[in-house]
């Protein structure tokens, strides 16, 4: 693909060089922010592609999702989502998702209520301060409550092809669930679908526009120290495929390495407490039931035999499931934390086997086997589902030593060093700018930087692709890493 000029004014005045090392979510959304406007971005990633690391399925609006964590968290996740939503339009799958809580539940329905009324609330304040912020419905319809006598009047309707109505989105559910298992009412959220590969399309799309954005794959930091002469560090780097390693210096440096954060940390011999938790979900195939079918929740106890149960659709009959049980999701010892010698949680040899290697095909179809009779015992009809690719997986940081943490962005340590310690892919963007603000305060960039428009999350080469671009892009990317090319569709 041809370069194209960007269609605005940098800040060409800016000599200084930035590093952001990963790939991820946060990396690239990091390295995107910076060289839009105008800053010499160098992003190095040690696999061959962008946007990789643990399975992704929507924008956790909310967090409504877990009901351990606390409201301040879930309102900074909704303003952190409506954010994602309004830069990467096309990588959203705008679908709602359906709350039900089985009767083996200890919680009531009516528990999720005051919640998602401050979050209704909080949308709605956010809507008054910025129109532009109206991305995930009207606050009205930020959730419905429906009882059982509104779901049963729906079983034997065909599920639409397309959604015309919020009960439209209620069929699949009425048809499928065996209504004598669960609590009522069930929840219907306007909390969408985010696809990674459909993201890594855009990220890798636009750094092929941006003539101040140097990517660097199959390049791994195998060293970092200080220069002795300024503010500023030298990285060793090492390429994967020839060996051959490379020195480059940079003024600032964003540790955005996810799970190895860790070892950058004690490459600078800095102390960081951290967690570390491995994490899979799988991909089923069941093509009868194909239509408007939205995400679908059945709560339980994490870590429990009746753990979370969720069913994210994608087109084509594919869908991506999660347990939170161990045999499913979770595994044994795959929680993990930092010690005093190392700010690099230590997972087990077994889990770093997964990551850099194939999964053994026996394994692969006992957890996703294992993950279709999980929503079955809700769903029975489920039961048909085949096992339609390897498990998406990967290991996610937690900083510090709450497990329940999920509203994280940044931490800054020695000068002109940064952490992006992002837990939920929502909040790549408050790390981003939390950076900029650093780089100011150090005063490697103007502080026009942080005033409009640049302020007001300015991506518009990254705005460039059309989606039949991206759909491309990501359609290759999923099957280059040997996924079904329908996890690369809008649903």
């Amino acid at each position: 693909m041809n370069k194209k000029p960007m269609p605005y004014q940098p800040l060409l005045s800016n000599p200084a060089k930035i590093a952001v090392i990963g790939g991820g979510v946060a990396g690239s959304t990091i390295a995107l922010r910076f060289a839009e406007l105008g800053l010499d971005t160098t992003l190095i990633e040690k696999g061959p592609s962008l946007v990789n690391g643990p399975p992704m399925c929507h924008l956790h609006a909310g967090g409504n999702l877990y009901r351990e964590i606390s409201d301040q968290q879930c309102l900074i996740l909704l303003k952190q989502s409506i954010d994602t939503v309004k830069v990467y339009p096309s990588c959203i799958n705008v679908r709602p998702t359906i709350i039900a809580l089985p009767k083996t539940d200890k919680g009531q329905p009516e528990d999720l209520l005051p919640r998602l009324e401050k979050l209704r609330a909080e949308y709605e304040r956010l809507i008054s301060n910025d129109p532009a912020n109206k991305v995930i419905g009207e606050p009205a319809d930020y959730f419905q409550c429906f009882t059982r006598a509104d779901i049963e009047p729906l079983i034997g309707k065909p599920i639409p092809k397309k959604a015309q109505c919020p009960t439209d989105w209620l069929i699949a559910f009425a048809n499928h669930t065996n209504l004598d298992a669960i609590k009522f009412p069930i929840v219907l959220v306007q909390e969408y679908g985010m696809s990674a590969f459909r993201l890594a399309a855009i990220a890798t799309l636009a750094i092929e526009r941006l003539n101040n954005c140097h990517l660097q794959t199959n390049s791994k930091v195998v060293a970092i120290s200080a220069q002795t002469d300024h503010l500023g560090w030298q990285i060793t780097t090492k390429d994967n495929n020839s060996g051959k390693q490379n020195q480059q210096e940079f003024d600032y440096v964003v540790n955005a390495c996810g799970f190895k954060s860790g070892e950058i940390d004690d490459m600078l011999n800095t102390k960081r407490k951290r967690m570390v938790e491995f994490k899979a979900a799988y991909v089923a195939h069941w093509p009868k039931y194909q239509g408007a079918w939205p995400e679908i929740v059945f709560h339980g106890e994490r870590g429990t035999p009746q753990g979370m149960a969720q069913l994210t659709p994608y087109p084509n009959g594919y869908f991506q499931l999660h347990g939170m049980t161990q045999d499913i999701t979770l595994f044994e010892q795959g929680l993990v934390s930092s010690s005093a010698n190392s700010a690099q949680p230590k997972l087990p040899a077994k889990f770093i086997e997964k990551i850099d290697k194939q999964w053994p095909a026996q394994l692969v179809n006992h957890r996703t086997l294992g993950s279709i009779g999980h929503i079955a015992q809700y769903m029975p009809s489920f039961s048909s589902a085949t096992v339609a690719a390897k498990p998406l997986f990967g290991a996610q940081q937690i900083p510090g030593q709450d497990p329940d943490l999920r509203a994280a962005d940044v931490s800054f340590d020695s000068k002109h060093y940064a952490r992006a310690e992002i837990v939920k892919a929502s909040s790549a963007l408050e790390a981003a700018d939390a950076i900029l603000a650093d780089l100011v305060c150090c005063g490697l960039i103007e502080k026009s930087a942080l005033t409009a428009p640049y302020k007001h999350h300015y991506f518009p080469v990254s705005q460039q692709s059309s989606d039949t671009d991206v759909t491309k892009r990501a359609i290759a990317l999923a099957e280059q890493r040997e996924y079904p090319s329908a996890l690369a569709l809008n649903f």
